[in-house]
């Protein structure tokens, strides 16, 4: 859909999965091309939601291709993953020089209003980036069954229950990575930048769901303050 956004000169565009969220078994594959001049925001009506599985994995599959000169926010709200739930998500991006991406997903493990945990499951989040038909830069997070008892380890993921995965690829990148890092050091949040494989990759957990989204928000919207006007500001579906 495409609801109204005001005079702003940027386009927003929300998916909507009418199936209310994905079921072991289901797959749900998303493909966006942005074609050269573009700008647009792409985001999700709400959170989405991996229900508990007896045995196949729920798998989405999102291919973001930008091409030269487009400029591309990919900003979908939380994925909440139940307990006992599995999903193997895998977001591949294809870029061509010249354009500029944002991207972000993250994860809440356990519904927070309901006081639950996730005890049990599967989780597997991938990355692949590449640019002019190259690899810069793969990533994966894999928690299984027997991961989810440790969870709370330092060396794992500590009191954090949710956790966001930024990436941006565009000019002025050295800069950018400065002022992210900032930005991070003032959020509630723990957060961390690098520049990698010509991309700056930011990393996001928090304890509370809540939390992780307000430094998100945060982030987003020091971004477009800094660099805008432009697709890469706090999406007006998170407000609604």
């Amino acid at each position: 859909m495409f609801p109204q956004v005001g005079n702003a000169g940027v386009a927003e565009a929300v998916m909507i999965n009418v199936g209310g969220g994905v079921a072991g078994g289901d797959r749900l594959d998303t493909a966006v091309t942005a074609m050269a001049g573009a700008s647009f925001t792409l985001t999700s009506q709400a959170a989405e939601r991996i229900y508990r599985a007896l045995d196949e994995p729920a798998r989405i599959s999102t291919t973001l291709t930008v091409c030269d000169t487009a400029r591309l926010a990919w900003c979908p709200q939380e994925t909440i993953v139940f307990d006992r739930a599995r999903v193997r998500r895998a977001t591949h991006i294809n870029l061509t020089s010249g354009a500029e991406l944002l991207a972000l997903e993250w994860i809440v493990l356990g519904r927070a209003a309901h006081g639950e945990t996730v005890s049990v499951g599967e989780v597997i989040d991938s990355w692949r980036v590449e640019k002019d038909g190259r690899l810069v830069w793969a990533d994966s997070l894999r928690i299984g069954d027997e991961v989810f008892p440790h969870l709370r380890r330092k060396a794992l993921l500590a009191d954090a229950t949710a956790v966001a995965t930024l990436v941006y690829a565009g000019p002025d990148l050295e800069r950018r990575l400065d002022c992210l890092r900032d930005w991070a050091a003032s959020l509630e949040c723990r957060a961390a930048a690098t520049l990698v494989g010509g991309l700056l990759v930011l990393r996001v957990a928090a304890t509370e769901p809540s939390t992780l989204r307000q430094g998100l928000r945060c982030v987003l919207r020091e971004f477009d303050r800094a660099f805008g006007p432009g697709p890469f500001g706090v999406p007006k579906m998170w407000s609604c």
